[in-house]
């Protein structure tokens, strides 16, 4: 062909411009997307897990978040064994840092491979460079397919991986590689599959670990023996053949893949927060927890339960609560191993108060002076109609001891006194008292909850529980608590006088009151300043032991997340123990200074008369102190004035459509030491501290008067007539 003429002029031009555009077009087909940086790749790797700090920065916890993969966290080249960094290259790049990312003479003996694979069906050797293989991970769209990929995927592969060594550094390839490289199934990253394979830490990798590690590289599903078989070639490769290596691994690898599932050590000593705190994968959040102190509360609550197990108790929880800041220190949900429902976080599962509401009842009526700790309540047999039918409160010993204090009824814990208590405070304000201090459990109304208020027959959280007694610690103010070591504290609330919170804490502490019920030696009698109260709910389901020091304030609850009760299980018995350890831990080479006397209260020395109690020294809120309580009759305090205890002020009763009318009665209860007169809408029906009554339809108002016509207390409240 002549090139003289000008149409084959034209002819050359417009060939050699179809193939610059196929060879433009075959650049951009080929040209890879942008890949990140090494920085940009370690940046947005995201781990399965995340982990729990303590405020130390020590691990106490690991929750796996992504269930899609298995990947721990990021594993730098020098913390992964010499073996496995010498074993990868030699299995799949001999040639790594002697190339650019590409090793063509692997591409031209692979194609040749590829060529004979025709004629003798020997599977074709492949040619990816660890590079590659990178960008494949890098870019999905670089990786292996079911399908052979085409001319133009693997092209892309090989501008890719080029573009990779232009920017990267040999050791960041190999560590990006061993970080983002599947080994087994759901696990990526020689980090998970080094811990769930052989549950070591890659720098521990030894020689035959690694072999098998890398022969999974080719195969990540293989099975044991053909993973065996792989790790067996690879170490003839490395001219290191010996016969019992290559039987070591077989056993290695059926110990190791012969399995289900792989799991990978928690080590968590905090899972139930952990569980709590950690919902973003790779995440690392702080706490105000102490790992020592926690690990403590662990081995103190499993020991203690240990030991009491025939009386069929099985699960605990702890709370510790710095006093000062809300810092939750120690958050121990289960005991474990030792519960048959081990996840239950028994921090915040609702369980029966039972005694430990008493505090904030007596608080509430020596702040409003309507007891003093020296007041004189009846602990004697009481029947109250409720309704919901009788109610008989009983003392744990199921023995009554007649006419006794305040300060001796709430150290010894006795059941009527505090029923009597809540007939001065009244249902529905004690159950808003209760709220104000964090326990928002209590959703109903106080007719719900009734006369068993006064005894905890509500359920409550053991963190709301721990906290609210750390407002009484607090001279009476109540915050929030903290489990981020970067959370702000947030204003308190005013929840008890300072004076009332002294005065019942004084008697938490008193040893000599709480002897009539638990004598002078028991768990409550710690070395150091402590105030505390146990409780005990209905049945024996729920044991508590709660209180404070100068510092720290200590929940403890023992019991069974299935509900079963326990036997012969009493708070000095069954969480009690427990919280002594914790404060003796707490407070060892330390003290705890008794609360100063606050301005507002006032002591008095005092007797009874008769000698009910020994004369004492007592702490009053100022302008209720008496030197004398002379008792008119037994049972009766001079000083309490007379008061309605039933119907609470706004009952509502509902009269039954199945029983007449006329054989309905509403019982009401008083409590004081005046001869008194009933009178209804002002008609007088009757005298006496007990009477029953006729209801009739419509609103009422319940007079309570002395002998000489003056009113004592008055309530108002409505009978509902059967439709």
């Amino acid at each position: 062909m002549s090139f003289s003429s000008p149409f084959n002029a034209l002819r050359l031009i417009l060939l050699l411009t179809i193939a610059i555009s196929l060879l433009l077009s075959w650049s951009l087909l080929t040209y890879p997307s942008a890949l990140p940086s090494f920085a940009a790749s370690k940046a947005a790797y995201r781990p399965s897990e995340a982990w729990l700090l303590d405020r130390n920065g020590e691990v106490i916890a690991v929750k796996r978040i992504d269930n899609t993969v298995r990947r721990l966290e990021w594993v730098k080249l020098s913390d992964i064994s010499s073996a496995s960094q010498e074993l990868l290259i030699l299995s799949e790049d001999k040639r790594f840092f002697d190339h650019n990312g590409v090793d063509w003479l692997a591409i031209m003996s692979s194609s040749a491979s590829s060529f004979m694979h025709v004629f003798d069906g020997k599977r074709p050797r492949g040619a990816s460079t660890l590079t590659m293989q990178l960008a494949g991970f890098l870019d999905p769209s670089l990786a292996p397919a079911r399908s052979r990929r085409t001319l133009t995927q693997k092209w892309r592969q090989i501008r890719a991986a080029q573009e990779i060594e232009n920017k990267w550094s040999k050791s960041e390839i190999l560590e990006a590689y061993f970080n983002l490289a599947s080994f087994r199934g759901e696990i990526v990253g020689i980090h998970a599959a080094s811990f769930a394979l052989y549950g070591v830490h890659p720098s521990s990798l030894n020689r035959e670990q690694s072999l098998l590690l890398m022969a999974l590289l080719k195969g990540p599903m293989a099975k044991p023996t053909q993973a065996a078989n792989r790790a067996c070639a690879l170490l003839k490769a490395t001219q290191r053949d010996d016969v019992s290596s290559c039987e070591s691994l077989h056993v290695l690898a059926q110990a190791a893949l012969n399995t289900q599932g792989y799991v990978i050590p928690q080590n968590s000593i905090a899972p139930h927060l952990a569980q709590k705190l950690l919902t973003q994968p790779g995440s690392r959040v702080s706490t105000t927890l102490d790992a020592n102190l926690q690990r403590f509360a662990i081995q103190s609550l499993r020991e203690h339960l240990m030991s009491i197990n025939t009386q069929n108790v099985s699960d605990g929880a702890v709370v510790v609560i710095d006093n000062q800041n809300g810092d939750v220190l120690a958050y121990v949900g289960s005991s474990a191993e030792l519960s048959d429902a081990a996840k239950v976080d028994g921090v915040t599962s609702l369980r029966q108060a039972g005694s430990t509401l008493k505090p904030f009842l007596y608080g509430a009526a020596i702040e409003e002076k309507r007891l003093t700790a020296a007041s004189v309540l009846e602990d004697t047999p009481i029947q109250l109609t409720t309704p919901m039918g009788l109610y008989i409160p009983q003392n744990y010993d199921r023995d009554f001891k007649g006419s006794v204090s305040v300060r001796t009824a709430l150290a010894s814990s006795l059941n009527v006194p505090a029923v009597r208590a809540l007939g001065i405070i009244g249902v529905d304000k004690f159950t808003r008292n209760l709220r104000a201090y964090g326990l928002d459990s209590l959703t109903e109304e106080g007719e719900h909850y009734g006369f068993s208020l006064a005894l905890g027959g509500v359920d409550v959280r053991l963190i709301d529980l721990t906290n609210a007694y750390r407002a009484l610690a607090n001279k009476g103010v109540w915050h929030k608590v903290r489990y981020r070591s970067t959370e702000k504290k947030q204003p308190g609330k005013k929840v008890l006088s300072k004076q009332a919170a002294f005065i019942i804490a004084d008697i938490l502490a008193d040893r000599g009151a709480r002897a009539l019920t638990f004598g002078l030696e028991n768990p409550l009698a710690t070395r150091v300043w402590t105030a505390a109260k146990t409780g005990t709910s209905k049945d024996m389901r729920d044991n508590w032991c709660v209180g404070f020091s100068s510092r720290y304030t200590v929940g403890v609850w023992v019991g069974n997340f299935n509900g079963e009760p326990m036997r012969d299980v009493s708070g000095v018995s069954g969480a009690a123990p427990v919280w002594r350890d914790m404060m003796d831990y707490l407070h060892m080479g330390s003290v705890s200074p008794p609360p100063q006397i606050p301005r507002g209260v006032v002591t008095q020395s005092m007797h009874f008369v008769p000698a009910i109690e020994s004369a004492r020294t007592e702490f009053f809120v100022e302008g209720t102190e008496v030197e004398e309580i002379r008792l008119v009759d037994k049972g009766t305090s001079q000083e309490i004035r007379a008061k309605i205890l039933y119907p609470p002020d706004g009952t509502l009763i509902a009269m039954d459509p199945d029983i007449p009318s006329q054989y309905q009665r509403m019982q009401f209860s008083s409590q004081g030491n005046q001869e008194v007169t009933w009178l209804i809408d002002g008609v007088n029906v009757g005298t006496g501290s007990d009477i029953g009554w006729t209801p009739a339809g419509g609103k009422h108002r319940l007079q309570l008067q002395d002998f000489q016509g003056n009113e004592l207390d008055s309530v108002m409240f409505e009978v509902r007539e059967a439709l």
